[in-house]
């Protein structure tokens, strides 16, 4: 499942840069998260850096995008077949 930014994100901007896929970017009020880019760092880390670095734990699954860890490695790979 992709993630998503909650409207409690403080706009600390540590999450942008660890995002290995670039899914994440400044939105009109809060970073947002592109779901058709988010492997949930699955093909990099073993856990979500932008879940790990954010001080106020506002990054969870979007249940909009849920997707299985198969779907996920995939995803990636399509990405990284497409740099």
């Amino acid at each position: 499942m992709a993630l998503m930014i909650t409207d409690e994100c403080i706009n600390c901007d540590v999450c942008e840069p660890e995002c290995p896929n670039g899914a994440i970017s400044q939105g009109e009020e809060i970073y947002v998260i592109d779901p058709a880019k988010c492997t949930e760092c699955v093909g990099h880390f073993d856990e979500p850096q932008c879940v790990a670095v954010c001080p106020v734990s506002c990054i969870p699954f979007n249940p909009e995008h849920p997707e299985t860890r198969e779907q996920l490695q995939q995803k990636y790979e399509r990405l990284m077949a497409q740099k």
